[in-house]
């Protein structure tokens, strides 16, 4: 049997980068921990091999991206370790006096265009009324789940959220992104009633009833059954359990509802640079994909009303055939 060799201790110059992209660069949590896995592989697969970071070769990155591949590892996680990777040796030159840098001619791994899994506007309201029951949590459930619909915000974002945060008269929520960029968005008005619902003594007062809270718990807008912060994994178990009761398991991702939010704006008419300021992305082409979906929703709705959409070349309807020759 062939014993896998045990992952080594980062290098000093993997740490210090990592260290200058959640200080410096202000990276989510998540991001760090994925960069960590991906260059604790990368390093140990170079210690298998006696070869130091300052030593890697353009040839030894391809040959660990080919291994990658034949792994099984889907594009789009390839692209991830090689950003990975060309951080660190980018790193390395810039700040650690490396001569080169091994990565600078490597092309990554093509990824398909994955678009976005939107639900219909009627399983959107299918997910919502699955929350049935008028307790404390169901309240609560109720809420996250207009709100996420409602406001585009990400699962880590709206965890985030403190109860100064929103504004209901305003109808006005602070969200905080990628890389602690503030934005505040607009609430309408069924989001609001289901917050205002929950907010109320019924509500979320019943969860922190006669608990001791820590001043991070006793801000946080949405609150566990303990009374304590959401965490992220727990609203989205919120967004998975309601949509199995609603027949909807298949079709929820992490993102759907944010998708489904940005599509549903397109689809009603809305800019796409004011989705692109309210969805938070740094870049119009990542707020593009959704302005596919809406074209391809146009194109099955032209394709089912249009009356001359699908008629053959020459052929006319029976009545306007009778029409012409009467003429």
């Amino acid at each position: 049997m062939v014993r896998r060799a045990e992952p080594v201790p980062l290098s000093l110059d993997a740490e210090e980068y990592l260290s200058y992209l959640s200080v410096e660069r202000g990276r989510a949590a998540s991001s760090i921990r994925a960069y960590r896995g991906d260059l604790r592989a990368y390093e140990t697969y170079l210690n298998e091999r006696g070869v130091g970071v300052g030593d890697v070769s353009p040839r030894v990155v391809e040959e660990y991206l080919a291994g990658l591949a034949a792994a099984g590892r889907a594009p789009a996680s390839r692209a991830r370790a090689l950003a990975a990777i060309r951080g660190l040796h980018a790193f390395a030159l810039d700040e650690r006096g490396a001569v080169r840098d091994p990565t600078a001619d490597i092309e990554g791994p093509r990824r398909p265009d994955a678009l976005p899994k939107a639900l219909s506007e009627g399983e959107v309201l299918r997910l919502i009324a699955a929350v049935r029951g008028d307790g404390a949590t169901e309240r609560r459930d109720r809420a996250i789940l207009e709100l996420l619909y409602a406001s585009g915000a990400r699962i880590s974002e709206l965890t985030g959220c403190s109860l100064a945060d929103l504004d209901p008269d305003a109808g006005l929520l602070r969200l905080f992104g990628k890389g602690a960029k503030e934005r505040i968005v607009p609430v309408g008005s069924m989001a609001l009633s289901a917050v205002a619902d929950y907010l109320s003594p019924a509500g979320r007062a019943r969860l922190v009833a006669g608990r001791k809270l820590r001043r991070d718990d006793a801000d946080a807008l949405f609150v566990s059954a303990r009374g304590a912060r959401m965490s992220r994994q727990a609203a989205w178990a919120v967004v998975r359990r309601h949509a199995l009761i609603a027949g909807l398991a298949d079709k929820v991702t992490p993102h759907v509802l944010r998708h489904s939010c940005a599509t549903h704006l397109l689809d009603h008419g809305a800019d796409i640079r004011v989705v692109q300021e309210f969805l938070g992305h740094a870049s119009i082409t990542t707020t593009q994909v959704y302005t596919k979906i809406s074209q391809e929703h146009l194109q099955r709705a032209y394709q089912a009303a249009h009356p001359r959409a699908r008629a053959q070349p020459g052929r006319l309807k029976r009545e306007d055939a009778e029409v012409v020759r009467a003429k």
